[in-house]
Parts: structure tokens; C-alpha cells; sequence
């Protein structure tokens, strides 16, 4: 069952645009509540500044991540996991965003 919900919230990351990619990743990075293992502070400050050179919107404005909902979608399926899989779909976020993808 949990390897059903992993996929599927790869295949969701998949479908997903850069820009939809970056914010998830934020997202992740900034939540108290999903439990990574990885350096998020290094990762958020990465994601920001590639965001914030690819998206006019989220330079200039304050955003309101709840109005993507593609976005807080997959945080919720996210939140549902227990933290191995977790950090499985975080580690594949994290690689599939590189500069060439920008």
C-alpha cells in the first residue's frame, strides 16, 4: 500500500511543470511536520533563489502557496506517508530539479 501512494506521488511530480516542482519543494523544506532527513535549510535557500529566477510572481510578490493546489495536494498526500517515504519522494523531487530543467 505505501508503495502505491510513493508512486503515485511521483507520477503526480512528474506531470508537474518546473515551476510547480520548485514550489513543492519549498513547501517541503519549509514543513515542521514532514520529517527530512536532508539539510532544508541549504535546499530552501537552493529552491528559492532558482524560483525566484524563473517565476516574476514569486519574486516580486508575497505568494500564497494555498493557491496552488496541485501544490498543497501533494503536501497532504505527503503528510499521509510515514517518514521513509517521505524522504523516498523528497530525495526524487530533489533530483529530478537541476539547472538544466530551467
Amino acid at each position: 500500500m505505501e508503495n502505491e501512494k510513493v508512486k503515485y506521488l511521483i507520477n503526480m511530480i512528474n506531470d508537474m511543470d518546473i515551476k510547480d516542482k520548485l514550489r513543492l519543494a519549498i513547501c517541503m523544506s519549509q514543513s515542521k511536520l514532514s520529517g527530512l532527513i536532508y539539510n532544508t535549510r541549504e535546499k530552501y535557500e537552493k529552491f528559492d533563489k532558482m524560483l525566484k529566477d524563473i517565476d516574476e510572481e514569486y519574486r516580486t510578490t508575497l505568494i500564497n502557496f494555498a493557491k496552488y493546489k496541485l501544490v498543497m495536494f501533494a503536501m497532504a498526500k505527503l503528510m499521509e506517508m510515514e517518514t521513509t517515504d517521505q524522504n523516498k519522494v523528497a530525495l526524487y523531487l530533489y533530483n529530478t530539479i537541476n539547472k538544466k530543467n530551467i
